[in-house]
């Protein structure tokens, strides 16, 4: 399992990566697109489209590396004061749960990305970007690396279960 969750932390930390190099470029972008507009009185109409094409993902890749790493909002009051055992076992909970809406809602979302893909969407905006669907496609993707860390997640639940309760028993 240990080999599986190390895998499953590569993937996730790639995949934070590309949430922090979307979150730079979109820095980049809106200072240029600021400056372009402001001192030479002009702007491009894909570029300000990309300002907001990069928030899906930032939010969709960064969901999944956040957890993985701790860095998610959560309610610690009654958590740190249970047992090792309930621990483990309300993180097992947590991360089924998770898996099973990462899974449901990749699965949902790839019609979705198939029919942007097949009309061939892009921006009604003279000027704007072409292919939305590739954009579309950070939710399957987002949601499916969500299901894969709530997977690593349960796996390193089960093990810490594993090891409190025989802590417990000896």
């Amino acid at each position: 399992m240990s080999r599986m969750t190390e895998w499953i932390g590569r993937i996730l930390d790639a995949s934070g990566w590309l949430a922090k190099a979307s979150a730079l470029l979109l820095v980049i972008l809106v200072t240029a697109n600021v400056l372009a507009r402001y001192l030479f009185s002009t702007g491009n109409v894909g570029l300000q489209e990309l300002e907001w094409h990069l928030i899906s993902p930032i939010a969709l890749l960064g969901m999944s590396y956040a957890l993985h790493h701790g860095e998610h909002v959560r309610v610690d009051v009654f958590y740190e004061h249970m047992r090792p055992t309930v621990q483990a076992f309300v993180d097992m909970l947590t991360a089924l749960l998770t898996l099973a809406i990462g899974v449901y809602l990749a699965w949902v979302a790839i019609p979705y990305v198939q029919a942007s893909f097949s009309m061939g969407q892009g921006s009604p905006n003279p000027g704007g970007l072409p292919h939305r669907f590739l954009l579309k496609a950070f939710i399957p993707i987002g949601f499916g690396l969500l299901a894969l860390q709530a997977l690593g997640a349960l796996f390193e639940a089960v093990a810490t279960f594993r090891t409190a309760r025989k802590g417990v028993h000896e």
